[in-house]
């Protein structure tokens, strides 16, 4: 490739396993989830992140993650899925009596 870039052409891109990329702002603490990409291992999925992703340099890190790696809730389950957590108050701070003499809590 020309131009100075590290990206990897796609040869077989088809058969490259799917990465998702999270990119951690410069003024964020925390990974944001911002594409995907095919690529034949990690080290060239986090090189093309880089080049994808982070052009005008808004990123200070890239997370990339194969997507076969990822296991996740369906949206169609979240009331099943979610609520037994509503049932249980002692996860609330709510449930807990604060004396008035603790400050930093």
């Amino acid at each position: 490739m020309s131009g100075g870039s590290d990206a990897v052409a796609p040869s077989n891109e088809r058969s490259w396993p799917l990465w998702e990329v999270f990119v951690r702002g410069k003024r964020g603490l925390s990974h944001v989830h911002v594409g995907s990409l095919h690529a034949p291992d990690a080290e060239l999925a986090l090189r093309n992140a880089r080049d994808v992703y982070t052009r005008r340099q808004e990123g200070v890190s890239i997370w990339v993650v194969r997507a076969d790696d990822i296991t996740a809730s369906s949206p169609d389950e979240k009331d099943s899925f979610f609520d037994p957590a509503a049932d249980k108050i002692y996860r609330h701070p709510t449930f807990y009596d604060v004396p008035e003499d603790v400050e930093y809590l």
